[in-house]
């Protein structure tokens, strides 16, 4: 019977309805609130990761930058969880999906581009001609540094697209061949199986990686806007 690799990545419906919504909000729920229950360890870890992660994306920003402090850390644990909760077995990626990369990545790339042309209209227009550049080759820079400029948000959602998808599809590729191998070699099975955990690991740190690159690069437009 031929399976349909791309099966996985295919909108889940409940009763006809498109259940995406609800599936973006379930990691929420998994993040305890000191308001909703007695500080202990698990809340004690979360605050020592907030701190960590605003830290280390803040110490570049001035004060107008650092009003995005819990933008980028809300973006950064929104698509590392739902990361994470996609290696789990029978559920759904929606970082999988380009159109809600885009959604995310066009808002957040399109606020850092307007606070720039608002605060820092000159070097932003700066940018779309460098210093020194000659007469001849003016229209041709314009146009490539706004080419490049448009891409950006393109960028972003592309690549964390393409990660997460080829990762699922090689856990998807290497667990049907190991299920195949079972009754023809077991040892030949048994090595793809560890293959199998091995890639596993790596995914679950490459979900993980994705969610920092991708809020990295959004506060690095930031930082240039502001």
């Amino acid at each position: 019977m031929n399976e349909n690799l791309f099966a996985s990545f295919a909108t889940p419906t409940m009763m006809g309805l498109p259940i995406v919504t609800l599936i973006i909000m379930f990691p929420s729920i998994l993040f305890p609130s000191p308001k909703r229950m007695i500080p202990n360890r698990v809340t004690a870890i979360q605050q020592w990761l907030v701190n960590t992660i605003m830290k280390q994306m803040m110490n570049i920003h001035n004060n107008k930058g650092r009003t995005w402090a819990l933008m980028l850390v809300s973006l950064i644990t929104f698509i590392g969880t739902t990361n994470l909760l996609g290696l789990l077995p029978h559920t759904f990626t929606p970082t999988t999906q380009l159109s809600m990369n885009l959604a995310m990545a066009i808002p957040l790339w399109a606020g850092t581009v307007v606070m720039g042309f608002r605060h820092k209209t000159k070097a932003s227009l700066a940018h779309f001609l460098p210093q020194g550049t000659p007469i001849p080759l003016i229209p041709m820079l314009i146009i490539i540094e706004t080419i490049s400029l448009f891409i950006q948000p393109m960028a972003l959602a592309v690549r964390l697209t393409a990660n997460i998808t080829a990762g699922h599809l090689l856990i998807h590729l290497i667990g049907s061949a190991t299920l195949a191998l079972m009754s023809i070699s077991p040892t030949t099975a048994s090595i793809t199986f560890i293959i199998l955990i091995l890639l596993t690991i790596l995914e679950f740190a490459v979900a993980l990686i994705q969610a920092y690159v991708f809020t990295l690069l959004v506060s690095l437009y930031l930082h240039d806007n502001t």
